[in-house]
């Protein structure tokens, strides 16, 4: 690929999804970051349904705190705000229901099936190529949810610009010639239009996800933030609220999102 990336075009996604409650897309060049400019969206009803797109965000962030770099033009950076409100007990499902609507999403428009890891991560052919963190606002029982999403699609001409991240990421372009980035972008907001209901059904989410991932079988690596330690698992199945039920040493141990760092995904 030679030259510089071409920037999104917003009209042609708008027109994508055109009749869908994910009509309205914001495009900017650069942003600190899609994720915090949702936050200060939610709850407003102005903005139900927005998608804050950036080429560049100077500060992305993935799960705890971890930069996520990614040079203009290459990836589909983007926060989409959710149309309705959610129940708040249903939160912890919303990164596995954005898995979902991502990979539907690439397996329609670029026909290329990504693996769903647990907990918030997609791959391709063993390497990282998007990931999800989702932001919210509750009030009372409703969440205001902004889904925050950066998927790689165009590998950069200068390879400079990705030998920094390790392990070396890989780019849709690299499993297919020519992928749009706006027919992506319109197809996983197309989804995410169709597929709002399911989040009245948090277990029918985790179910959704779990078989996408083929989750059964697969080897984890993570470690505890509480005692540091190694631990190789067999995961098993997802638990309540979006756990990790893996066979450690024989034993069953469960998981949470919020308590380990995985350190070697399948």
């Amino acid at each position: 690929m030679d030259g510089v990336l071409s920037p999104l075009d917003v009209a042609r996604v708008r027109a994508a999804l055109t009749g869908t409650r994910m009509a309205d897309i914001r495009y900017v060049a650069e942003t600190t970051s899609t994720n915090t400019d949702a936050q200060a969206l939610l709850g407003i009803s102005a903005h139900a349904g927005a998608t804050l797109v950036a080429e560049r965000q100077t500060a992305g962030v993935g799960r705890k705190g971890r930069s996520w770099l990614a040079p203009a033009g290459s990836a589909l950076l983007f926060t989409a705000i959710l149309p309705e409100p959610v129940d708040a007990s249903a939160l912890w499902a919303v990164p596995f229901w954005i898995a979902l609507g991502v990979a539907d999403g690439v397996e329609r428009t670029c026909g290329v099936a990504l693996d769903l890891i647990w907990p918030n991560d997609l791959f391709a052919r063993g390497r990282k190529c998007g990931g999800i963190l989702s932001v919210s606002r509750i009030a009372g029982t409703n969440a205001y949810v902004g889904c925050g999403v950066g998927l790689n699609v165009l590998r950069p001409a200068d390879e400079a610009d990705v030998a920094a991240i390790e392990p070396p990421p890989v780019f849709l372009n690299d499993l297919l010639p020519e992928p749009s980035r706006e027919k992506v972008l319109a197809a996983i907001l197309h989804a995410f239009d169709i597929n709002l209901g399911l989040l009245a059904d948090p277990d029918r989410v985790a179910n959704a996800w779990e078989r996408r991932a083929n989750l059964a079988g697969t080897p984890y690596r993570f470690v505890r933030d509480a005692d540091g330690v190694e631990r190789d698992g067999i995961a098993l199945r997802i638990g309540p609220h979006g756990t990790l039920v893996v066979a450690v040493a024989g034993a069953e141990e469960v998981v949470d999102m919020a308590d380990v760092r995985v350190l070697r995904e399948p």
